[in-house]
């Protein structure tokens, strides 16, 4: 087992990593940027090293001042959370050739996985069902239409080295095509230095499934259920729960085993999920796989008890699976809620700034995974996720009235969050159901499906109170005699002899 490791992330996920290490007795090692270095995880953190600037490209995305970090901290191992360099082969490269463990897979199965078109080639040949679609990479309109015509439309144009959501576009007829296909192209280039493209069939009103997996180097491999992340906003999950409210134990099992079949297929090792579509008709396709942990990793680890942080480093230490589906089952149900700094009424505006006051929600079966104080400025050069708020209950009614609690417990004054908006998914009628889909916010949604909370009430008597205030210094109160016969009487008369038509 490793004596030092060091996080290469910030935010909320270093901070989750930084508690299984202590709870393991690991020496924890964090990094910062400038504007980072009064962060949470610095402090938490039983050493720290700056590492550059603000801006991503010059610090937590810069491999080298990684890489020295841990070579002056005699770190052994590198976890890389989510995000960042943490689906990066070179990074995984830069590690192994420092004689640092990389807590994740090779990097060969990261650059496989990582392809969106290899990564379809690999499942095809494996017998994992793929959407319809390209096979070999597009460049130019006219072949769009022509394999948008073959499968027909609507189609989703895709960035071959995607993944975030981010280099997609929707396209449901021709005319779309010319415009979609320089956009996505460009937004490819620009975030992940290949315009590459591909052409997919859209599902409609389709499920996003996934599966959660742990692989050891002995050649164990273990798929822990299943997560639903339906709820989603341009292409970013929003809410996540275990287990999902569409699937039966039946398909549950053909789910695993497709997820254990793609994960064999690249010789994987550590933890992974495989992202699965579901049709209408629960027909489901391989999406991708993300060769890291996710986000909403913590309803997996509420409902089946295992922490999979510490699988993580454990595997990367070679050992072995300390998990095997004998011994996992299902308990209870969990909710996850991801809580942004931005503004839903504005477009979810990312709203930076200083947190002047925070009281996260407490009780039975709530959890928070956090990376803000009192105090703290949320800076403007990162994602705008602050934090998560995970409820777990012994089954999903009792799991979504816990989560409205929770959301309502959840006070943060300074910046505007997605409070409301949260509540608003949770509520509705279709989250009740578990009938949503991944378009239900885009249809659904909007400013004015928000109920005036208690913030817009506060700053209503506020603006009232001022008003009234001026109102008054206008009309020199204070000159004006009072005694209990005339106050009213005087007051009306000054205001009559300066507004006439009163």
């Amino acid at each position: 087992m490793f004596k030092k490791l060091l996080i290469a992330n910030r935010g909320e996920i270093a901070m989750r990593i930084l508690r299984t290490c202590r709870e393991m007795g690991i020496t924890a090692v964090s990094v910062y940027s400038d504007s980072d270095r009064l962060a949470m995880h610095v402090t938490y953190a039983d050493e720290s090293y700056h590492i550059g600037p603000s801006t991503s490209k010059d610090s937590y995305l810069n491999i080298d001042r990684i890489i020295g970090a841990a070579k002056a901290s005699g770190a052994e191992a590198i976890h890389p959370g989510y995000g960042f360099l943490a689906e990066s082969a070179d990074f995984a490269v830069a590690c192994k050739k420092a004689g640092i463990t990389f807590i994740g897979p090779s990097p060969e199965s990261i650059r496989r996985m990582g392809n969106k078109l290899e990564a379809r080639a690999t499942m095809k040949a494996s017998g994992v069902r793929v959407i319809p679609g390209s096979d070999a990479t597009i460049d130019s309109t006219n072949e769009v239409a022509r394999v948008a015509n073959s499968i027909g439309y609507p189609v989703m144009i895709k960035a071959a080295a995607g993944g975030g959501g981010k280099g997609l576009r929707l396209v449901r007829n021709k005319k779309e095509c010319a415009i979609a296909i320089e956009l996505t192209m460009s937004e490819a280039e620009h975030a992940f230095g290949d315009p590459s493209v591909f052409v997919e069939k859209y599902i409609e009103r389709a499920k996003h499934i996934e599966v959660q997996l742990v692989a050891d180097t002995h050649g164990k491999v273990v798929a822990v259920g299943e997560r639903e992340c339906s709820m989603q906003r341009r292409y970013q999950k929003v809410v996540e729960e275990t287990p999902s409210p569409s699937i039966t134990p039946e398909l549950r099992a053909e789910l695993c085993d497709a997820a254990v079949k793609a994960a064999r297929a690249v010789d994987y090792v550590g933890a992974g999920t495989v992202e699965f579509i579901m049709g209408e008709d629960k027909t489901f396709f391989f999406l991708e796989m993300n060769t890291r942990l996710q986000v909403e990793h913590p309803v997996t680890e509420m409902v089946y008890g295992i922490d999979l942080v510490k699988e993580q480093i454990r595997i990367a230490s070679r050992e072995p699976l300390s998990v095997s589906p004998e011994t996992l089952t299902i308990r209870g149900h969990a909710i996850e809620a991801r809580i942004y700094a931005e503004d839903p009424k504005s477009n979810f505006l990312p709203s930076a700034g200083r947190v002047y006051r925070l009281v996260l929600p407490q009780g039975p079966g709530v959890r928070n995974e956090n990376s803000i104080y009192p105090g703290y400025e949320i800076p403007v050069y990162y994602d705008p996720m602050i934090g998560k708020v995970i409820v777990w209950g012994e089954d999903r009614p009792t799991a979504i009235r816990r989560c409205l609690r929770a959301l309502a417990e959840y006070q943060l004054d300074g910046v505007k969050t997605n409070l409301e908006f949260l509540t608003w998914a949770v509520e509705s009628d279709a989250f009740a159901d578990g009938l949503y889909d991944t378009g239900f916010i885009e249809r659904e949604f909007s400013p004015d499906s928000l109920s005036t909370g208690p913030e817009d009430i506060e700053l209503a008597t506020i603006a009232a109170s001022i008003t009234a205030y001026k109102h008054a210094r206008r009309l020199n109160i204070d000159s004006v005699e009072i005694t209990r016969e005339n106050v009213w009487r005087r007051i009306a008369r000054m205001e009559g002899l300066r507004n006439p038509r009163m």
